[in-house]
């Protein structure tokens, strides 16, 4: 945009468009490669002293704009903010010396915006965006979206005996099959009759893995990748290395089993049992109060990062344990682990249950627990005690003479337990150790100093939460941890890593960014997102 601050009557301005090499002498328009709208006669000129009759005189006061559309190759202008409708059409898309190439070719053209002012005293502003436009340029832009995305909508695909929706089909069951959907990927794979490569045993395998790395239960992920995967780890410590160093921040948060201690199971979904409603690919959702909370055995496992974690075993018969006046009954119940009942958002209700500040009591008489039963309504939170658990916050509980501590106000280290910081310490002792043995066989690592640098900086702060390296605390953190343990899972079944829909979307991503670079104006208008939600 222009603004004529001052122009005499009698003035000759110009105000278009030229190639680098143009005579800067005389008004756009007049020479070849060059374009331009005059304001003595509102004349249009296009690489010619002759000019052709377009639009309204302009002088001191009017704003004059000037619009190339790189997509269609035209230009415009605008007075006060007025469209005058096409000035050019065809502009050309490379001009060098005297050569002209024209849109067809992959280069584009070098045209500089020009103002050609030939009576001395005459000032104007220019506008390139820094203040608003009096024309409205968004309506404009919002109209070429809409063409470019009906475009390609409409593009016609040739749809041969069904093989293009054949293949729509197999993308779709690619991906719920990769990200463990297990009932959506049956339901499909009935009504499309596509057939599903992997065993459903397998699906559900990874998708039980997939749901305690998202709860940040990264301990027992990796005994259950090493008892369903055997050798998987061993042959890629890498992946070992980033799972190990992703166990210390969730022992940091307090979620991992190893610095928790037993907890209650919470109840089944609602769904039953085997339910896959819930996604094993989105973050837990973390809420401030829960009436569920899950118990998961530590066991006697090592806590070396170098050594293997040994499988846990199933227990049978009952127990009972008793701390300050609180008794709790475990029975049976052969769920041995099994998280086919278990959403990740109920085990994120346990992870906070065991870090809150809240009480939270068991409603019901009969509570599912990983081992059995729990027999009567009580409380429990994290803590450092057999049958009462404590996190430092006030509770209050049916049970008579419990002695409580005041609130602490903010969560805390490794959920309040001296034991539990002490066993992340000596744990983060052999993750050093794990790391110094990778360089030595393998050469430096920038991504494992990287991930173990930032996983240490936690302890550097009193509230790790809302220090600068928080974010690593945050559960959305631990959606690439999945990702690259469930690719690699795939990977050494003989399965691609990643599904067809993302290396589409990742093909398409690239498309545009080359398109980008070519400057093909059609591709600032063209967004994924708006065909992928």
């Amino acid at each position: 945009m222009l603004m004529i601050s001052f122009a005499l009557s009698f003035s000759y301005m110009g105000i278009g468009l030229s190639a680098q090499g143009v005579n800067m002498n005389r008004l756009p328009g007049w020479d070849k490669q060059s374009y331009g709208y005059h304001g003595d006669d509102g004349h249009s000129f296009c690489s010619s002293g002759t000019g052709q009759p377009y639009g309204p005189t302009f002088t001191t006061g009017d704003v004059i704009g000037c619009c190339v559309n790189l997509i269609d190759n035209s230009c415009f202008y605008t007075k006060n903010g007025i469209n005058l409708g096409l000035a050019f059409t065809d502009l050309p898309q490379k001009i060098t010396g005297k050569e002209i190439i024209r849109p067809s070719t992959k280069n584009k053209s070098n045209l500089y915006p020009t103002v050609g002012l030939q009576t001395p005293g005459e000032v104007v502003e220019a506008n390139f965006g820094q203040t608003p436009f009096v024309f409205d340029i968004e309506d404009y832009m919002k109209e070429w979206h809409m063409k470019t995305k009906l475009t390609i909508e409409r593009f016609p695909v040739s749809d041969k005996k069904g093989e293009w929706q054949t293949a729509l089909q197999q993308i779709v069951s690619t991906y719920l099959v990769h990200h463990g959907y297990c009932g959506t990927a049956e339901a499909f794979s009935r009504s499309t009759g596509q057939s599903i490569e992997e065993d459903m045993s397998s699906i559900k395998h990874r998708q039980r893995i997939q749901k305690l790395v998202l709860a940040g239960r990264m301990g027992e992920a990796i005994e259950t990748t090493q008892q369903l995967y055997p050798g998987l780890l061993e042959r890629n410590l890498n992946l070992l290395f980033m799972l190990k160093c992703r166990q210390f921040i969730e022992m940091v948060n307090g979620t991992d089993t190893e610095v928790r201690g037993p907890a209650i199971r919470s109840p089944k979904s609602r769904h039953g049992s085997g339910s896959n409603r819930s996604s094993p690919n989105m973050s837990p959702v973390h809420h401030t109060n829960s009436n569920s909370q899950k118990n998961t055995p530590i066991g006697s496992r090592g806590n070396s990062p170098n050594r293997p974690i040994g499988v846990k075993g199933h227990s049978s018969g009952s127990s009972s344990q008793t701390s300050q006046n609180l008794q709790v009954s475990q029975t049976n119940n052969q769920s041995g682990g099994d998280l086919k009942t278990i959403s990740e958002e109920h085990m994120n209700h346990a992870n906070i249950a065991m870090n809150g500040s809240g009480c939270h009591m068991i409603q019901d008489d009969d509570v599912e627990m990983m081992d059995g039963l729990v027999t009567e309504t009580k409380t429990f939170t994290n803590g450092n005690s057999e049958g009462t658990y404590m996190n430092g916050n006030n509770h209050t509980c049916k049970s008579e003479e419990m002695d409580v501590d005041t609130p602490s106000g903010k969560r805390q280290l490794c959920g309040g337990s001296q034991a539990a910081i002490e066993k992340m310490l000596l744990f983060g002792r052999d993750l050093q150790s794990m790391s110094q043995r990778l360089k030595r066989e393998y050469g430096k690592s920038e991504s494992n100093n990287k991930s173990l640098q930032n996983a240490f900086s936690l302890l550097a702060y009193s509230d790790p939460w809302n220090s600068p390296v928080g974010y690593q605390l945050d559960p959305v953190q631990r959606e690439p941890v999945c990702a690259a343990l469930n690719s690699a899972i795939l990977e050494s079944q003989g399965l691609p890593k990643q599904p067809p829909l993302e290396l589409v979307i990742a093909q398409s991503t690239e498309c545009m960014k080359l398109m980008s670079k070519a400057k093909i104006g059609s591709c600032a208008f063209a967004n994924l997102n708006d065909y992928l939600h």
